[in-house]
């Protein structure tokens, strides 16, 4: 029986919150939800090939900067569309609008997009390999200190 690869590219990998170093493993526990406590729960390693998630204490306190990089860009785009499709004037309260419409895209979007977040920086250290079922992740256990897992 042969065994089926996967044909998922880093951008589809990343997007859907799957493992950078198989591309098949979920990264989250979880289905996406409202509640930020269950949403952010991952596996200590991928269940497909068992890349630890949490590579070193305070991995993810990155994720603040790729946050800010991903809201901003999104904010850019919101307001180039609504120029384009509203328009801004000084007479009235289109930029007002348009700023309240964007706030709540973004607290809307906010559980995905600290997803999301993370998705792109363990994507960053952690890179692809065609062959992980022949090779072994690499062993971070000298890098973690169990008291401070998911302490943040």
């Amino acid at each position: 029986m042969a065994e089926t690869t996967t044909h998922r590219g880093y951008l589809a990998s990343t997007l859907g919150c799957r493992c950078p170093r198989c591309r098949e493993g979920k990264l989250f526990k979880n289905p996406l939800t409202i509640g930020f406590k269950r949403n952010m729960e991952m596996y200590p390693q991928c269940p497909v090939c068992g890349q630890p998630t949490e590579i070193e204490t305070g991995f993810y306190y990155g994720t603040g900067y790729v946050s800010y990089a991903l809201t901003v860009a999104l904010s850019i785009a919101t307001l180039v569309a609504w120029l384009v499709l509203i328009g801004m004037s000084t007479d009235d309260n289109r930029f007002v609008y348009w700023l309240i419409s964007n706030a709540v895209l973004l607290i809307s979007l906010q559980p995905w997009l600290m997803r999301l977040s993370r998705s792109i920086w363990i994507s960053w250290f952690v890179k692809f390999d065609k062959n992980w079922r022949e090779n072994k992740p690499v062993d971070v256990s000298e890098r973690i200190n169990p008291d401070q897992v998911n302490n943040w």
